[in-house]
C-alpha cells in the first residue's frame, strides 16, 4: 500500500504528536496574519468571525494529507485546489502565485522548528526530507517556482519573508479576533510561543521581545512529558472547542 508520505518520513513525527502541531499553529497564526495577500481570508469572512477554525482547518488538511494513502492524499489536495477556485470565482480575480508558496514555506519552517523546540535538532537530511514531503503537496497544488532543494528553499524563505510580510490592520484584527477567541491566558502562551519560533525579520514587524518565561515554561513541559503528565498541560492551555480534536492527534497517528 503507497502513502503519500513514506512511513520512516521524519514528517510523521513531527505532524503526529499534538504538541509539534500545536507549535507549528502558533507560528503560522502570525504569519497569517502579516502576509500582504491576508485579504484574500477575510473576503470569506472566516477568518475575523472564526480565525482558529480557518487556521486548524489549513493545519488538519496538511496532516490528512501526510497520514493518508496515496490516492486519498492528491483526492485532498485536489479539494483544497477547488476550493481555492472556487473563492477565485467570487471575487473574479487569482490567488497570487506567492501567497500559496508563503502558506507553504511557513509549513515547512515550523514544522523544523516545532521538532527542534520540543524533541531535539534535525539532521539536514531530516530537513531535506520535510523539504521534499511539502515539495511534493505544492506540486500536486501547482504552485509554480517551488525550490528545487533545502538549500533553495532557505534562501527562497528569507526573500519571500522580507518582500511578502507587512503589519497592517488586517493584522490588527486578527491578532484582536485571536484574543477575543483564546482569552488571556491563552493569548498569552499563543504569542510567547510565536517568540520562539518565529523569524526574526517577523519578530520584527510584530514587535516582539525575547521570551523570558517560555523557556522554564517548555523546560517543565519536557518534564511532564517524562512524567507522563503532558496531557495536563495541554488540557490548560487548549481552547475547549477544539481540545478532544487536538488530543486525539496522539491516537490517530499511531
Amino acid at each position: 500500500m503507497a502513502y503519500f508520505v513514506a512511513k520512516n518520513s521524519i514528517v510523521h513525527q513531527i505532524w503526529g504528536k499534538s504538541d509539534t502541531v500545536l507549535v507549528i499553529f502558533a507560528g503560522a497564526a502570525a504569519e497569517f496574519a502579516l502576509n500582504k495577500s491576508v485579504d484574500w481570508l477575510f473576503y470569506t469572512g472566516q477568518i475575523p468571525s472564526d480565525p482558529l477554525k480557518r487556521l486548524f482547518s489549513t493545519v488538519s488538511y496538511a496532516r490528512r494529507i501526510v497520514f493518508s494513502e496515496e490516492k486519498a492524499a492528491l483526492n485532498a489536495i485536489k479539494k483544497i485546489n477547488a476550493i481555492h477556485r472556487n473563492v477565485e470565482n467570487n471575487r473574479n480575480s487569482s490567488i497570487p502565485a506567492r501567497a500559496y508558496r508563503d502558506v507553504l514555506f511557513m509549513l515547512i519552517d515550523y514544522s523544523i522548528c516545532a521538532f527542534e523546540l520540543l524533541e531535539r535538532r534535525l539532521t539536514y537530511s531530516e530537513k531535506e526530507d520535510i523539504y521534499k514531503v511539502f515539495q511534493k503537496v505544492g506540486l500536486g497544488m501547482e504552485i509554480p517556482n517551488l525550490p528545487g532543494n533545502l538549500g533553495d528553499w532557505q534562501i527562497a524563505r528569507k526573500t519571500h519573508l522580507k518582500n511578502n510580510q507587512v503589519y497592517s490592520s488586517f493584522s490588527r484584527a486578527l491578532f484582536k479576533s485571536y484574543r477575543r477567541d483564546l482569552g488571556p491566558f491563552r493569548y498569552f502562551i499563543l504569542t510567547e510561543t510565536q517568540k520562539m519560533v518565529l523569524p526574526s525579520h517577523v519578530k520584527k514587524l510584530l514587535g516582539y521581545r525575547r521570551s523570558f518565561i517560555m523557556p522554564s515554561l517548555i523546560h517543565a513541559y519536557k518534564i511532564g512529558k517524562k512524567l507522563r503528565m503532558e496531557r495536563i498541560f495541554k488540557q490548560m492551555i487548549l481552547p475547549g472547542e477544539y481540545k478532544e480534536d487536538i488530543l486525539q492527534l496522539d491516537i490517530s497517528s499511531k
